[in-house]
């Protein structure tokens, strides 16, 4: 497998994770932090928003994944950099989006 379909796995987990917490608070009704807001990543967008923001990264995780050289489920090492870019991006998230309930 070619490096870059790696880097692409990597960066796949990344955007699938950052879509969960953007869908489900625009689902919810709640406002959250986008790129869109004012100031960028501190201010809080609509729920629509949020929406359109988590589609959008659910969309470019999947095609990271399935149009980036040959992701095999049952590969260890396909799983293991999908799972290591979502892990990244989980952690990033805890520590970014703590200040929105006190902690």
């Amino acid at each position: 497998m070619p490096w870059y379909a790696y880097l692409a796995y990597f960066f796949a987990g990344a955007f699938l994770v950052n879509a969960v917490p953007h869908f489900v608070s625009g689902v919810s009704g709640r406002a959250f932090p986008t790129p869109f807001a004012s100031p960028p990543g501190r201010g809080l967008s609509s729920p629509l928003l949020n929406v359109l923001w988590g589609t959008l990264n659910l969309i470019v995780g999947y095609l990271l994944v399935s149009r980036v050289g040959e992701f095999h489920i049952r590969q260890i090492s396909d799983v293991a950099v999908l799972g290591v870019g979502g892990l990244a991006m989980a952690v990033m998230l805890a520590r970014t989006f703590r200040h929105l309930y006190g902690q």
